[in-house]
């Protein structure tokens, strides 16, 4: 069986310090669309190591493409680049001051890697979109706590966030 994402975005750009800012904001509202919040700070984070080291490393070209896709419960961030030298992952114990994204990818992931791809190579990392880790939490408002019992059951947080009306 073939499964197609049930989620996808691509981005193609050149990986220039200015252009980065970019792809994080994209990133952000891709996932806010979605509906994976939880999600932006360590996308976010992870595809800016790959996209820093896209500009720091790649050869010829610093041209390259940057993919969200979500597949079931699943989110996959990857960077394709046209330099076929694959990375290397740095101890992140030594004293250097550069050099570890790949190390702070794996933190932040549940999975990654990278394989060659045609004339270049695509890094990717993987994050749960589900669990008790990754659910949104969304704050109960002021007021939550002083309302009767009944409005409460019957309208729930959710219904007062929305400004639906109760009673």
């Amino acid at each position: 069986m073939i499964r197609q994402p049930s989620r996808h975005c691509s981005v193609e750009l050149q990986a220039l310090p200015a252009r980065i800012g970019h792809v994080r904001r994209i990133v952000s509202a891709q996932l806010r669309y979605w509906r994976l919040d939880a999600l932006i700070d360590p996308a976010s984070l992870g595809v800016t190591e790959l996209l820093a080291n896209v500009h720091r490393h790649a050869r010829p070209s610093k041209q390259c493409t940057v993919e969200l896709y979500v597949l079931l419960d699943q989110l996959t961030v990857s960077v394709h680049d046209l330099d076929p030298r694959l990375p290397r992952i740095r101890a992140a114990d030594t004293w250097e001051t550069s050099g570890r994204g790949l190390s702070l990818v794996a933190a932040l992931s549940e999975s990654w890697g990278v394989r060659p791809d045609g004339c270049g190579k695509v890094v990717w990392f993987t994050l749960p979109t589900l669990g008790p880790a990754r659910e949104e939490v969304r704050p109960v408002p002021a007021c939550w706590d002083t309302m009767p019992l009944e409005a409460r059951t019957a309208a729930g947080p959710r219904a007062r966030e929305r400004g639906t009306k109760v009673g």
